[in-house]
Formats: structure tokens, C-alpha cells, sequence
């Protein structure tokens, strides 16, 4: 008797739309993507629209050993001057675009940018106070996108070898920045239609006016670029709060919890936050199981600005402590990268690989707010879909791509262990080694404060209501006990006779 998988991605339970892509490829760290993003705007006919949480236009898209080069506000005006038909729009959250507004260079350049036709800078108000649109979307004639975790901004450029004092790595001010890694992904075909939508939507609502109607029938995908995956099904999923008549969606938070739950051999994580008390119980419940799959999180040792240490570290910590208490609490394991003289490396990606049938790249984080108050956009290839059979060899390629550069070794020799113990955390753990490589994260119980912080979520509220709600309404342990009852009451999944 045969087998097989039932997809985790359904319409309506945990994805917008499942659209159809003539091609799509993984683009690992900012160097690669913004050599190609370079390359799609000067190819793009009728019009470039970029949607991010940020937007810098004083960066150079292939900064030189100094980390100088053309300004990205520059080099959008010579396009604009070289094809003025041409829709140049950019759409970016309100609250760090009006600190922008500070920096008279980047002033300057949005002036110049409005004396353009062509060129339309935006900020996206769009949404209930305290919440921030944190999409990640480039769209190039309504056909090809790119949906991701690299914003267009400064200290987000780096190579995969993340090489220490690498003076590439030189923010506009002149300062040099920590080494960073990231992934998106581009797509082409009718996903790439379904997500021009999405963006048009969103301009339409930040800006109460519609983009104008395109052929949408170009392809711009580049002649050189090897595509990872062809003729495949993507299920797009977002978040979104509920606003001015706009439905709140939390399509992202179901497709984590499902994929926590439809797991047979393990999860591998790369994420920037770990802060979501009801997707960690749900961890907990599968590791209190007999035989529960390996959990894998690659994670930064700390997150960017005192703010966030205080708070999304110190939930961290007491989140892993806890599913350390489970039954098969060793299965889960958070490391953190560093470089050959180890400096952390900065993980600000958002990828997932469950059982090397399903490969999610995206915006969200796993804490409270991408689960339901920032906007939010991931997009997700599922090989039980009918038209992704086969492509499992292609994600584990990918999955083992993503460990090799973090411990600095051959891919091959990745699959070799993994093929030999089965597991996981034994592949990574017997890999581990000087210099460049994996360290497990410390989990040292965090300080009265700062644990005062992250157990209120004070600063990661699960909803815009609960930003106003008492402390008594609301914290870890609240979030946590959903978590466990959704795992108990959860629809089963996995395998299927035939």
C-alpha cells in the first residue's frame, strides 16, 4: 500500500491564494538580491513598484570595497529619466519613513523624486496605531515579484561568506555594520499576478488611489538566472489587522501552528524572533509526544537595539526554558551563526523547511505581531500540491544550502551526515566546530525587568486591542494556553493511505 502527503497549504484555512509560478528561485543574503534587483528594474517596461517596512534611498546597490557606489535614489532617477513612461512607485511604513524625513540627504532625494512623472514615493499609514506595515514585496510589471525578508535599506547588504571587517559593509553614515543574513524569493507567472494585486491593493489603501491597469503579460525573468523550482503551485499567506472596514487576517499564524503539526521528521528555522508564546506551546505539545520530529531555530544572539533585547530576548529565553521542560525537550535546538573571528552574524531571514517537502519564505517573524498586528507576507511551496510533485530533492538542496553556509562546509557534506544519523541536530552538532560555525544560544534566566517586559508583552502584543488591554488580560502564560488547546483540539495531518 502506498502513501501519501496531505498538503499543509489550504485556501482559506492558513493561505490567500495557491497560483501557479513558471519559475521561482530562493535569494539567500542582500549581495545577490540587490545585483538582481538592479537588473529587474532597468528591465521592467511599464512599472516597478517596491513595498517594504523600509526604504533607504542613500544605499548603493553594489557598494564597492569602500561601500560607496551609485545612490539607489540616483540610479532610480536615471531610469526614470531613461524611460520616463515608466511607473517608478514606492510604498514604505509611515513611522520610519518619517524619520527618514530627518536626513536632509534622503529629504533632498524625495524632492528631486516628486519633480520626476515618473517616480511616486509613498508611506503607508494604513493601519490601526502601535501595528507597521512590514511586507517585503518588489512587483515588476505585474508578473514577476520578488516576496521576502530583504528590505531595500541600509546595513542589509551582505555575501553569504559574511566575511569579518568586509568594508563592503559600510552604512551611508560611514559606519561599518555587523554581518547580516537574509532570504527572499523571486517568482514568476500567476503568483506573480496574485501578488501585483495584493500590492495594488495596498497602494489602493495607503494611498486612496488605484495603480493604473498593466498588459501583465511580459516576461522579465532574467536570461541567466537558474530558476530553483518550475512550474510549481505557491501558496501566498499574510497577517493583517483589522482596519476601517478591512478584516482582520491571521492566515500566517494558522499556517505556522499547522506546519508545527503536520511535521513527521523536523522543522528547520531561520527567524529573527522567537517570542510567540502560542506557536511555542504548540512546539511543546508535539515534543511531549513519543516520537516527536526535531526542532532546528538559527536565530541572532541577540536582537537589534536595547529595546528588542529587553524584550523579544528575555520571551525568547523563558519560551525555550519552558519546551526544554517537555518530555522530548532535547529536540529542540537554537543556535546562532558566527563568523570565522566570532562576531554573531545578525539572522534577520524568515525561512522555514518542514521535512524537506515544504519550503515558506517570507516577512513574519515568529512573535505576537506578525501573527496579528503588523501586515505581514510570506509565501510557501507545499510538494503534496498536485503540481509540486518532485520537488522535495530541490528543497533539501536548499535546506542544506542554508546549514552549510552557516557552518561553513560543503553542502554535500551536510546531506552525508544527515544521511547517516537521520537527524538533524546530530548532522549540525557534528559539524559544529571553530571559527565559522553554529553556537548554541545561551539561555541564561533574563533580569526582574527585563522579564517583566517580554511576560506582559509589553512591546509584542498579539493584537491592536490588546496594546490597551490590562496586564492581567494578556501576557506569555495567556498566549502559551492557546497554543496547547489549539494543539489538542488541531485537525490530524501528515500521511494518507491510497
Amino acid at each position: 500500500m502506498g502513501t501519501e502527503l496531505t498538503p499543509i497549504v489550504v485556501e482559506g484555512r492558513n493561505c490567500w491564494r495557491i497560483e501557479h509560478a513558471d519559475k521561482a528561485r530562493m535569494i539567500v543574503d542582500a549581495a545577490d538580491y540587490y545585483a538582481l534587483l538592479e537588473r529587474l528594474m532597468v528591465d521592467a517596461k511599464e512599472r516597478i513598484l517596491l513595498i517594504g517596512w523600509d526604504f533607504d534611498p542613500r544605499i548603493a546597490l553594489k557598494p564597492d570595497e569602500n561601500g560607496k557606489g551609485e545612490p539607489l535614489g540616483e540610479y532610480l532617477l536615471r531610469l526614470a529619466h531613461e524611460k520616463p513612461d515608466r511607473d517608478i512607485d514606492i510604498l514604505r511604513w509611515n513611522f520610519g519613513g518619517l524619520k527618514q524625513f530627518a536626513v536632509p540627504r534622503i529629504l533632498s532625494m524625495v524632492a528631486r523624486w516628486k519633480l520626476t512623472r515618473s517616480i511616486s514615493f509613498r508611506l503607508d499609514s494604513a493601519h490601526p496605531v502601535g501595528c507597521s506595515h512590514h511586507q517585503k514585496v518588489a512587483i515588476f510589471d505585474d508578473h514577476l515579484a520578488v516576496c521576502g525578508g530583504i528590505d531595500v535599506g541600509a546595513r542589509r547588504w551582505d555575501t553569504r561568506d559574511h566575511k569579518d571587517g568586509d568594508p563592503h559593509r559600510t552604512a551611508p553614515g560611514g559606519k561599518p555594520y555587523m554581518p547580516w543574513h537574509d532570504s527572499t524569493m523571486i517568482l514568476a507567472g500567476r503568483v506573480g499576478n496574485a501578488l501585483a494585486d495584493l500590492g495594488n491593493e495596498r497602494w489602493q489603501r495607503a494611498t486612496k488611489k488605484a495603480l493604473r491597469d498593466l498588459e501583465r503579460d511580459g516576461e522579465n525573468w532574467p536570461d541567466d538566472l537558474e530558476p530553483d523550482f518550475e512550474g510549481v503551485d505557491v501558496a501566498i499567506s499574510r497577517t493583517r489587522a483589522e482596519y476601517e472596514g478591512c478584516e482582520e487576517v491571521r492566515e500566517i499564524e494558522q499556517l505556522y501552528l499547522d506546519m508545527i503539526a503536520a511535521a513527521k521528521r523536523f522543522i528547520y528555522f531561520e527567524n529573527q524572533y522567537f517570542t510567540c508564546g502560542k506557536i511555542a506551546a504548540a512546539i511543546a505539545e508535539r515534543l511531549g509526544e513519543d516520537d516527536p520530529p526535531e526542532f532546528v531555530m538559527v536565530m541572532p544572539e541577540t536582537a537589534d537595539g536595547w529595546l528588542e533585547q529587553m524584550a523579544m530576548d528575555a520571551a525568547r529565553v523563558q519560551l525555550v526554558r519552558e519546551i526544554a521542560k517537555a518530555k522530548h525537550g532535547d529536540r529542540l535546538k537554537v543556535y546562532y551563526p558566527r563568523t570565522a573571528k566570532g562576531q554573531p552574524i545578525y539572522v534577520h531571514a524568515k525561512t522555514a523547511v518542514v521535512d524537506d517537502r515544504m519550503i515558506r519564505v517570507g516577512s513574519a517573524n515568529m512573535n505576537n505581531r506578525s501573527m496579528g498586528l503588523d501586515s505581514e507576507c510570506d509565501v510557501t511551496i507545499d510538494a503534496a500540491l498536485p503540481a509540486n510533485v518532485g520537488v522535495e530533492p530541490v528543497i533539501r538542496c536548499l535546506r542544506e544550502s542554508l546549514i552549510a553556509e552557516h557552518l561553513d562546509v560543503d553542502p554535500a557534506e551536510v546531506g552525508r551526515r544527515f544521511e547517516a544519523t537521520g537527524s538533524l541536530i546530530a548532522t549540525i552538532e557534528g559539524l559544529r566546530g571553530e571559527g565559522r560555525s553554529l553556537e548554541l544560544l545561551d539561555l541564561t534566566k533574563p533580569g526582574p525587568f527585563d522579564e517583566f517586559i517580554a511576560e506582559n508583552e509589553l512591546l509584542d502584543p498579539t493584537s491592536p486591542d490588546d496594546m490597551f488591554e490590562s496586564l492581567t488580560e494578556r501576557g506569555l502564560r495567556k498566549s502559551w494556553h492557546r497554543g496547547r488547546a489549539w494543539m489538542k483540539r488541531r485537525r490530524p495531518f501528515g500521511r494518507k493511505s491510497k
